[in-house]
């Protein structure tokens, strides 16, 4: 399949989940969505490596899912949510792995995000109890 270039895409340290992304991280989404159900998690926590075989992994996938490689999963088109639900069988919390994904410690990504909410109650308020984006 042929993709067209985007301007992000010589943007340095950014994975836009794309139809190229989605593509390409297909196999691995889906393994992650099984996920919801309880079978399936207990079927991943006892062979990991053949759960991912059995979902048509890469051998790259593969690998980043075992050693618990968040980033390099984002950029092989990981879903952040679906990865969220990888991070758990690793011992981590979303916090966790968004941390990873920035290259910072789990400290230093939580307060990032309460930066971020800074004023938001406010602004909810505001808006009538209802964010609107």
């Amino acid at each position: 399949m042929a993709w067209r270039q985007h301007d992000y895409d010589e943007i340095p340290g950014t994975y836009v989940f794309d139809g190229k992304r989605s593509h390409s991280g297909y196999a691995l989404n889906r393994m992650a969505f099984s996920f919801n159900s309880e079978a399936n998690r207990q079927e991943f926590a006892a062979d990991m490596d053949a759960y991912c075989r059995k979902y048509g992994l890469s051998d790259e996938q593969r690998e980043a899912v075992l050693n618990g490689e968040f980033l390099k999963l984002l950029q092989m088109g990981g879903n952040i949510y679906y990865l969220a639900k990888i991070a758990v069988f690793h011992g981590l919390t979303v916090q966790d792995a968004g941390a990873a994904f920035h290259g910072i410690s789990t400290d230093e990504f939580k307060q990032i995000l309460l930066n971020n909410a800074s004023g938001f109650e406010e602004r909810l308020k505001q808006e009538g109890g209802f964010w609107h984006g």
